[in-house]
């Protein structure tokens, strides 16, 4: 007997919404202002901190003056390292999900200071600008000693990061002999690659409001945060409290780039003040103190590299230096990515790290592989004129079909179709090779391209679902929403899998209280809580079908779950569709008010073993330089992407829209400049720390590159969040060098470096 299977695309166009480019669930409610964020909390009778910060880098403090600020009428207590309460004592109770190796900076622990604008003290009054006033008037004296803030001293003193710990990926082992290939070979290239310090600056800054509930010590804890739970384990290990007790909610998130995946210390005072006064209080940082934590490393690399008379790499050297504060060793993969995008007979990788005053650096959009793609496709340009070929075509030659680092095969790789189809679109092939040889009247134009990789991971995540007798579905996770789109694409996952109109369906995150998520972070949420929503939206759909198969003279008896497909509010078998039950009916006929199911996702151990995973991109660059007065003008960039199975268009393409601004950001003006008399930042604010305005950013094409990967998660999604911001500097850079014949290997691109 011959069985026809019909499932023609058509048949769940009504409810197909995985792929389309969907609107932001929670948009209406972050332009109208009804979203809240941690301190727009307004519990009842709620007191104020504000953070007093130590105006030396290195020392300790001597005396603390509280008295005269404590009889001001409305300042309810000054906390400092002096009155304390006993709190837990090892490390590991300060060591967050993400945080580094080494000892984590505990708050108000002791005297001494480590970094400059250290939280030394936090005032505590009724109302914001009484506290701000008291925190301006506390006198505290210091004893300074001499520190060390220049990473430029630590050449000579770096010592190799502590490998295969806190997820830290260490470099591969030397293969070959690169330093003879190197000496061996026609063609040759050697350079050094810097960047500054960065900081990320979110819009939004750090704030906690703590709602204390009257009810023993439970607390309610808006955050500010990447990571609900994650801040929730850290408040309960350090202050002895349960998860019932501390309940940390983050419904929305002002931008975090990586500053909110560890918990702040802001938290930790807030909490702290709550617990000892018995009152709800909100503790908020200003911008400068934005300053006075995480932030991308300062780095010097060095490349080396050679080819053949063809073009063909020859050898390979990528090492990097980094610093990390005196505390914990904050670790990057910086230069593995080199040997994962191109092919060479003989490499050498070396990654180290130099102890400095500082407050432990923290990851930053991007983390390692900005920093270590702004030096080899800077050096891939560098190194393709010198060799004589085109940069394009260079990266061509050298390209790897799998991952020489790991011995692996990729689970998909369309890096080949982004350097096509981004070419094309650019119009790649219209440019001249020498520089300096293509104007637009007084301006010199450069074309530019690189190439950025990034880790296609995933993440164990739990969800739960819910389904009414109304049909209204939530779905609910702890992840957070940074501004990703995470509502959206939950409500399209699970809106599909049950064949769901998508007004029908509310999704649910930021709360402890919801099911276990990561911090949102690595471009792995998508494929983490997308496979979590879309595992228990099936369990959902069983317990419906055993249902529906209950029903009297049921079309569906004997049907298996993978028998039949959930859509336009029906469950129908595949066999044929017209053998149909309303999801609403068999709500109706169930004595259940709703039914539930929770379930979760975890990455295939198996598949991690035998793929090595990522996604690609190339990045083609424009940009117009006044050679009298050298600015530069970035006037077009085409991003090529391949991320696998792009769940939403239009917030993917936001996603890397952001990356590229960065990248343009990153190569002409982002560093934070420290005075290493004070070992102070000194641009700690919006003013000085240089980031791109509308009138900066022109065209940006972005290409997504059809990719299937039934491998890397059930989903076949990677992730867009980081890798849109990859190889945007160095193509910028490469696109300068074409203009005016000048190379900048010190970021960034500033007009002193080109006049």
């Amino acid at each position: 007997m011959s069985q026809t299977i019909a499932t023609p695309p058509t048949v769940r166009l009504g409810t197909d919404y995985i792929g389309k480019p969907t609107s932001r669930f929670e948009g209406k409610a972050k332009v109208t202002g009804a979203a809240k964020y941690a301190a727009e909390y307004n519990v009842p009778d709620q007191w104020y901190g504000y953070v007093v910060s130590s105006p030396i880098t290195k020392g300790k403090i001597t005396r603390i003056d509280s008295a005269p600020v404590l009889a001001i009428p409305g300042v309810k207590q000054i906390f400092s390292h002096e009155n304390v309460p006993s709190l837990a004592w090892f490390d590991r109770s300060y060591k967050d999900d993400v945080a580094p190796g080494g000892s984590p900076f505990r708050p108000l622990h002791e005297p001494e200071i480590l970094f400059n604008m250290q939280p030394v003290a936090l005032v505590v009054a009724e109302t914001f600008e009484l506290a701000r006033y008291a925190a301006s008037v506390l006198r505290i004296e210091y004893e300074a000693v001499a520190h060390d803030t220049d990473l430029e001293t630590k050449r000579t003193q770096g010592f190799p990061a502590p490998k295969g710990k806190d997820g830290f990926v260490p470099p591969p082992k030397p293969k070959g002999d690169a330093e003879g290939a190197f000496n061996k070979a026609p063609h040759q290239h050697e350079g050094e690659y810097i960047h500054l310090t960065q900081h990320h600056n979110p819009m939004e800054m750090y704030a906690t409001t703590v709602e204390w509930l009257g009810e023993g010590k439970h607390l309610k804890i808006y955050d500010k945060t990447q990571g609900a739970l994650n801040v929730q384990q850290y408040i309960c290990k350090i202050f002895g409290l349960s998860k019932d007790e501390a309940r940390v909610i983050s419904k929305y998130t002002g931008g975090g780039f990586g500053s909110g995946l560890r918990p702040q210390y802001q938290a930790f005072l807030a909490v702290l003040a709550a617990l000892e006064l018995k009152h709800s209080v909100r503790v908020s940082l200003t911008r400068q103190q934005m300053f006075s934590f995480g932030h991308r490393p300062h780095t010097l690399q060095t490349v080396k590299l050679a080819t053949d008379d063809y073009g063909h790499l020859q050898s390979l050297e990528h090492k990097a230096l980094a610093e990390t504060s005196q505390f914990e060793n904050f670790t990057e993969t910086v230069v593995n990515w080199s040997g994962i995008l191109y092919e060479s007979p003989n490499w050498k990788f070396d990654y180290e790290l130099a102890r400095l005053d500082v407050f432990s650096p923290v990851d930053m959009r991007a983390p390692g592989a900005a920093t270590g793609s702004f030096a080899i496709e800077s050096a891939m340009d560098e190194m393709a004129y010198a060799a004589g070929v085109d940069p394009l075509e260079f990266r061509l030659l050298n390209y790897t079909e799998t991952d020489p680092t790991e011995k692996k095969p990729f689970s998909s790789k369309r890096l080949r179709d982004c350097y096509r189809e981004g070419a094309a679109r650019f119009g790649w092939s219209q440019r001249c090779p020498e520089p300096r040889s293509m104007r637009d009247g007084d301006l010199l134009v450069g074309y530019g391209m690189a190439t950025g990789c990034w880790d296609a991971s995933m993440q164990k995540t739990a969800a739960k679902a819910s389904l009414t007798a109304d049909g209204h579905l939530t779905v609910s996770s702890a992840s957070n929403d940074i501004g990703t789109g995470t509502y959206t694409i939950m409500t399209q996952v699970a809106a599909q899998t049950l064949g769901l109109p998508i007004e029908n369906v509310t999704s649910v995150l930021g709360d402890t209280t919801l099911p276990l998520s990561p911090v949102q972070g690595g471009s792995w949420t998508a494929a983490s809580v997308g496979s979590a929503i879309q595992a228990t939206c099936q369990e959902l759909g069983k317990k419906l079908l055993k249902l529906a198969q209950q029903l009297d003279n049921s079309p569906l008896k004997g049907l298996a779950f993978d028998d039949v497909q959930f859509a336009d509010g029906h469950i129908r078998a595949n066999e044929d569709i017209k053998k149909s039950v309303a999801i609403q009916d068999v709500l109706a006929a169930s004595s259940e008010a709703k039914v539930e199911a929770e379930s979760g996702a975890q990455p295939n151990p198996l598949n991690m073993l035998k793929y090595s995973m990522h996604s690609h991109n190339a990045v083609f660059v424009e940009v117009k330089v006044d050679e009298d007065l050298g600015t530069v003008h970035v006037t077009r960039v085409v991003n090529a992407v391949a991320a696998g199975r792009i769940l939403n268009p239009k917030t993917a393409r936001s996603q890397v829209l952001g990356g590229t601004v960065w990248g343009i950001s990153m190569a002409l003006m982002e560093e934070t400049h420290i005075d290493n008399t004070y070992g102070r930042y000194m641009n700690h604010n919006l003013a000085e720390y240089h980031i791109p305005v509308n009138a900066d950013i022109h065209t940006i094409d972005v290409v997504f590159v059809e990719e299937e990967d039934d491998i890397i998660n059930p989903l076949g999604v990677k992730g867009v969040g980081e890798i849109g911001m990859l190889g945007v500097a160095a193509a910028v850079a490469n696109a300068v060098y074409h203009a005016t014949g000048k190379r900048v290997r010190d970021l960034p691109l500033t007009i002193d470096k080109l006049l």
